[in-house]
């Protein structure tokens, strides 16, 4: 499902196959609906709200959207032009025909082209629709040759972006004059200027007059965020190694400590979405992370048996990140400029950018101080517990932990900055509170799928006859069949093709097929593998290594990890026993303690000691529970 579902009164959706048109929003869970054909009023869960379906295109028009990677720069450069032209009349929902005659003239085309490229962008509500048909080239399309894209893009670099300060005009002579002295078709100022309008105010003037006056005209202040007004106009995005040593789910062997990469909206404190793993950072936990923070949580949720809701999704307007080059990565970029992110880069040496979200994990880090296994701030905290040895928790069950303390505690109490509790000065946030308008539900991203893959690192493999292989893991399903020992086109070289892999789960992997531009789940090419995540396998093939084990492959591997769980069910049984013996051993102390402390009164003496003993039982003998 294409678009993003609009929670807005008077939007007509769908819901348990039934049309509504929406009245009043109520909460961050529902909405008051009114059903078109008998015009009774109901009480939708927004979490079943699906929007209407699109009028049936013709297999040439349908707008599908392309994988971002397969994308020239060129033609990247053309969407974000066509996005930049048509932007005032997305934002203006009043626009009449004059307004689009005006867009249309200035870009050189046909109003009705300016309307295709607008039904395109809102049919799938990413600027990658804008590529639709771009093969086709022709006037308005933006095509440049690769020496014209040259000399147009140095020269912007070169004269516009430096202190020289050319204007769009004389940076246009100057692209003139050096085409013509190429025996080039130059670019018209209109492309000239289209290209300068999609470079950011910031950026524009840190190049002309210096990163100090662009610090000072747009940077955030010391604890404040002037831009984040309201619920998800700015979220920060950190990292931090926590203060807890986990073990592994296989015989629950410590393992060391978790990373985590949170995002949390500035304006409520609310925390977005988070991600945990034992991997450093990098483009694979910024991307994991967004994608929940971005998505409803109603399923991640249920997986872990939480009933308290997480009521933020949505997509942000700014994403502030780490500076860090290990996440620059080009396909994170080019992704958060499809979904139309700003993503900005916390400057070098200017730490107080992540203030707001280090102040949050350094909250974390004193809470989790408090369960089994925490290695404390400093030596001196940890001075005589021993962290491994009282090591108790799995990645998920202290993800789970985490949940119920973000949802359940964080997000309740009191925030000394907000002066409110984070879920209330959300709810201010989208519906207002009598001095100020609410911003309203944001929108909801219905191809959850193709997000997380969009945000989502990726690799490239050939097809060979027994199907695709990753780290010794054989992976086949018919769908590959077509593409076994595949060529490049036009080349003899065999041909790769992107695949991506969720690192919680590598049972399955993602295949794109470039024919039909989707994306198909792959699974283990033998079905009795267990679904595992790459720690265990990591952890599976690192104790081969230790054993001496030499040819390690995927047999062994999983060999290894199914001798390893069937040690954690026998260590789990006999953990329940020996927490049933102590449990009957306290319960014996409790009752011998609990005797009356008078002196007990001599039994009749008619009474036959000798058959007493025969209707008592031991307590070893006492069936277990």
């Amino acid at each position: 499902m294409n678009g993003n579902l609009e929670l807005v009164p008077g939007q007509s959706v769908l819901f348990s196959g039934k049309t509504y048109r929406i009245t009043h929003l109520l909460d961050l869970h529902s909405v008051l609906a009114e059903d078109v054909a008998t015009g009774e009023k109901k009480r939708l869960s927004i979490e079943g709200i699906r929007p209407m379906e699109a009028p049936s295109k013709g297999e040439d028009e349908e707008t599908v959207a392309p994988e971002l990677s397969l994308i020239s720069d060129e033609d990247w450069l053309v969407a974000q032009e066509r996005f930049n032209i048509i932007r005032p009349l997305l934002q203006n929902k009043g626009r009449t025909l004059d307004d689009v005659k005006k867009r249309a003239k200035l870009a050189k085309v046909h109003p009705a082209t300016i309307y295709r490229w607008i039904e395109a962008y809102e049919d799938l509500g990413r600027v990658s629709a804008l590529l639709t048909n771009r093969s086709s080239g022709g006037r308005g399309k933006g095509r440049l040759p690769k020496e014209v894209e040259k000399i147009l893009e140095g020269t912007i670099k070169g004269k516009y972006l430096s202190k020289k300060r050319y204007s769009i005009t004389k940076t246009f002579k100057e692209v003139a004059g050096l085409c013509r002295n190429a025996n080039l078709q130059a670019p018209s100022l209109n492309t000239v200027r289209n290209r300068i309008l999609l470079l950011s105010e910031k950026e524009k003037m840190s190049c002309r007059h210096g990163a100090d006056k662009a610090e000072e005209t747009f940077g955030p202040v010391l604890g404040s965020f002037p831009e984040a007004d309201w619920p998800l106009a700015v979220i920060q995005i950190d990292h931090t190694k926590l203060d807890i040593i986990l073990v592994d789910d296989l015989d629950r062997r410590p393992v060391g400590r978790p990373w985590i990469t949170l995002a949390i909206d500035v304006f409520s404190r609310m925390v977005a979405g988070l991600y945990v793993s034992f991997d450093p950072p990098s483009a694979l936990s910024v991307g994991l992370c967004l994608s929940h923070a971005i998505l409803g949580k109603e399923k991640w949720l249920a997986k872990h048996q939480i009933t308290t809701p997480w009521p933020v999704w949505g997509l942000p307007g700014t994403v502030h990140a780490d500076n860090a080059k290990e996440f620059r990565g080009n396909m994170l970029k080019r992704a958060c400029q499809d979904y139309q992110i700003d993503l900005v880069w916390r400057p070098v040496a200017r730490p107080h950018f992540g203030g707001h979200i280090e102040r949050l994990l350094g909250t974390f880090n004193e809470d989790i101080h408090a369960l089994p296994g925490t290695t404390f701030s400093n030596i001196q905290q940890r001075e005589g517990y021993d962290s491994e040895g009282s090591a108790a928790m799995t990645l998920s069950e202290f993800e789970k932990w985490l949940a119920i303390f973000i949802t359940e505690v964080y997000h309740q109490k009191a925030h000394s900055a907000i002066k409110t509790s984070p879920i209330q000065m959300f709810e201010r946030g989208i519906f207002g509170d009598g001095e100020s308008p609410g911003r309203g539900l944001p929108a909801r991203v219905m191809d959850e799928d193709r997000l997380r893959l969009d945000l989502m690192p990726y690799t490239k493999r050939s097809v060979q006859k027994y199907g695709i292989v990753i780290d010794e893991v054989h992976y086949y399903h018919d769908v590959l069949r077509r593409w076994i020992n595949a060529k490049e086109p036009g080349d003899q070289k065999k041909r790769k093709f992107l695949i991506r892999r969720d690192p919680r789960d590598i049972s399955v992997i993602f295949f794109h097929d470039p024919e039909v531009n989707q994306y198909y789940e792959i699974p283990y090419r033998d079905s009795s593998r267990p679904a595992i995540s790459i720690w265990e396998f990591r952890e599976a093939r690192r104790r081969l290594k230790e054993e001496g084990t030499k040819d390690i492959n995927e047999d062994l591997i999983f060999d290894a990890y199914e001798r390893m769980r069937a040690l954690e069910e026998q260590a789990v049984k006999e953990t329940k026993k020996t927490r049933r013996m102590r449990q009957r051993k306290r319960t014996h102390l409790e009752a011998s303690q609990n005797r009356p402390s008078t002196e007990p009164q001599a039994p009749d003496s008619e009474l036959n000691l000798d058959n007493l003993s025969e209707d008592i039982a031991p307590f070893d003998e006492m069936e277990e529970w």
